[in-house]
């Protein structure tokens, strides 16, 4: 087989240029740190690595949800932990306008820091979430304050329910003010109890259950007859097995299913009322009207006794809406802590296919150049010792 002269000088130069060529690669993919720079480096590697670049987006976006969700239920948590401690202060004050040597005045003293108890909830109702929004807001409460102050009491502006994040998991973003503030059950949860107007005797205890099953959806009213000597229970108006009974002060009646104790000595108007528990106590209203009545002079005693009894009893039960409220909080921000960590596996497993598909292994790559160098050094030597085997150089 014939060769020319210049066949071997091409041979060589191409072989030196594809030497460098490669070279050449491999100083970039050393340089960016990337196998795959361009989707035709590797057009498989690099969908791969677009799928996953994809998930490692949406990881982020709600990475950032989950962010604004923690935030607001944090602020909603230290609010109703900041309500729970005033109305411990406004129990604390309704204990003490129950002491039986207090006067008018003195209690209205009372009725006054009760107000600015009040008024303190207000404005813990009504907090700012840091970025124009309430906390208390529920879906909305069109810029706002959620609560207003009315003639009629304290009402929701807002739009009842929740707003939460999109996504598989969706977190909340707020909660529902009227719920946590005005929609608390009334009475012990179960009934109400309530001394009718005009009570000056005798006063009506929370009272408790003793028999769910037995638990009506039945009005009772009990009347005292017999110049108060006696008393009867009628439900929905009509007699009951307890008609003309003895009356003891502070002796509990019994009644489908429930107990509730009357105190006092019965005045001839005195009455009382059982009706079923509603979700409608608004701690506002409970604390307005223990406010009212303890600015309300020349009461008599039993008077006095059931604006205690009711507004403790009151008091509780919100307090037992909020610290329901909180505990949902709470366990939001559980569930969060559980979004994060199921999150950021997410994101780091699709950050390990990105990776995978098209970083380069430093270790790998480095070999191969040094080895691509090796032979480039090698070609530079062959073509230096092939130029000089021309029939021109025996001639001369």
């Amino acid at each position: 087989m014939r060769i020319a002269t210049a066949h071997a000088y091409d041979a060589s130069i191409e072989n030196l240029q594809k030497r460098q060529t490669e070279m050449a690669q491999s100083q970039s993919q050393l340089t960016s740190g990337k196998r795959v720079q361009r989707a035709s480096d590797d057009p498989t590697a690099a969908a791969r690595a677009e799928r996953a670049l994809a998930a490692i987006g949406r990881s982020e976006t709600s990475q950032r949800a989950l962010e604004a969700s923690r935030t607001a239920m944090s602020l909603t948590e230290s609010a109703l932990g900041d309500a729970g401690d005033l109305l411990q202060q406004a129990r604390e004050l309704l204990v003490a306008s129950g002491n039986a040597t207090y006067s008018d005045a003195e209690r209205a003293t009372l009725a006054q820091q009760l107000k600015s108890v009040r008024d303190q909830l207000f404005s813990v109702a009504n907090r700012g979430d840091g970025s124009g929004g309430f906390v208390f807001a529920g879906q909305g409460s069109g810029g706002g304050q959620p609560f207003v102050d009315a003639a009629g009491g304290v009402q929701f502006a807002g739009v009842a329910g929740e707003v939460q994040t999109a996504g598989e998991e969706p977190l909340p973003l707020t909660v529902d003010g009227s719920g946590a503030w005005l929609r608390s059950r009334s009475g012990n949860g179960v009934f109400k109890t309530e001394a009718l107007p005009g009570n000056t005797g005798t006063w009506i205890d929370a009272g408790h259950v003793t028999d769910p099953s037995q638990i009506t959806t039945s009005t009772y009213t009990v009347t005292f007859g017999g110049g108060g000597t006696t008393y009867s229970v009628q439900k929905d108006g009509l007699p009951t097995a307890l008609t003309n009974v003895a009356y003891q002060s502070g002796k509990a009646i019994n009644i489908d299913g429930m107990a509730f104790t009357i105190t006092g000595t019965p005045a001839a108007s005195d009455s009382c009322q059982i009706t079923p528990s509603t979700p409608t106590l608004s701690v506002f209203d409970a604390l307005d009207q223990a406010v009212a009545d303890l600015k309300t002079a020349n009461r008599s005693s039993a008077q006095i006794a059931q604006t205690t009894q009711t507004g403790l009893r009151d008091i509780d039960a919100a307090m037992g809406g909020l610290q329901s409220m909180r505990s949902a909080v709470g366990q939001a921000l559980n569930h969060a802590d559980g979004v994060a960590g199921r999150l950021d596996a997410s994101k780091l497993a699709a950050q390990t296919v990105q990776s995978d598909a098209v970083d380069l292994d430093m270790s790998e790559a480095i070999s191969a150049f040094q080895s691509q160098q090796t032979g480039y050094d090698a070609a530079l030597k062959t073509y230096s010792i092939v130029q000089r085997m021309s029939l021109f150089q025996y001639l001369g």
